[in-house]
């Protein structure tokens, strides 16, 4: 089995800065699941980003482009010693004149995890990515997470995972294969990257990867020989998505 492992504090400080609350959380998201990065605060506009550059170093920035009175760009302008600036939009057109810029990435809105993976590479070399292309980008490959376990990025596919079980600031994810990988991320960040189609939170501290349930009733389900219990909080939704069957 895996071992969680114990790190110094992270290396890489971030900002984020999107005026869209949702935007904001999703890169918050990404940011904690990797122990490398270090977020140190969330601004919703340029102003209150600039004001809090003056008074904190940061090493990358996530700068959204289009913001209300001050924009990314002229934001990016405006600093005499930018730190790695990673542009994260909705919109395309902005491009050429962001890498003119000399910024690390473009980052276009819904970010996947995959992508973001990529460009924390391009900003920081040693993080040990492979140099293949993203599940996104090719096609016919199976959709996948990396997890960061045993201090590398280990590539599991989500038809591979049988179930997750919390362990307090760790996750651990069992797979088909019989292995166990020990992450450091919260379940329930780790729940808003799955898809809700085929993986099923049934307790505070296990989710379930629906497509490999053997066995079920209205309060424990059966994965892989083991029975994981279905928590009272979790067990009407459970039973609302099985009525037909309980």
């Amino acid at each position: 089995m895996t071992q969680p492992e114990h790190q110094s504090s992270p290396s890489f400080r971030c900002l984020i800065v999107d005026d869209e609350p949702q935007a904001r959380v999703v890169l918050r998201r990404h940011v904690e699941a990797l122990d490398m990065l270090e977020l140190k605060g969330e601004c919703p506009n340029a102003l209150a980003a600039f004001q809090f550059l003056q008074q904190q170093e940061v090493d990358l920035l996530f700068l959204d482009v289009q913001m209300p009175k001050v924009s990314g760009l002229e934001l990016l302008r405006s600093l005499q010693q930018p730190p790695k600036v990673i542009f994260t939009t909705a919109f395309r057109e902005h491009a050429a004149e962001a890498y003119e810029l000399d910024v690390v990435d473009y980052l276009l809105k819904p970010i996947a995890f995959d992508r973001f993976l990529r460009a924390i590479q391009k900003a920081f070399r040693h993080v040990p990515l492979p140099a293949s292309e993203d599940a996104e980008a090719s096609p016919g490959q199976a959709p996948f997470l990396y997890f960061r376990a045993d201090r590398r990025m280990i590539k599991v596919f989500l038809h591979e995972i049988s179930y997750i079980e919390s362990l307090k600031d760790y996750v651990r994810i069992a797979t088909t294969k019989g292995e166990s990988i020990i992450t450091k991320q919260s379940i329930s960040g780790l729940e808003s990257t799955l898809p809700a189609h085929r993986f099923f939170r049934i307790h505070r501290s296990f989710i379930v990867n629906l497509q490999h349930v053997q066995a079920f009733n209205a309060t424990e389900v059966e994965i892989q020989e083991q029975k994981l219990p279905v928590g009272r909080l979790y067990r009407a939704a459970w039973m609302e998505r099985n009525r037909n069957f309980l």
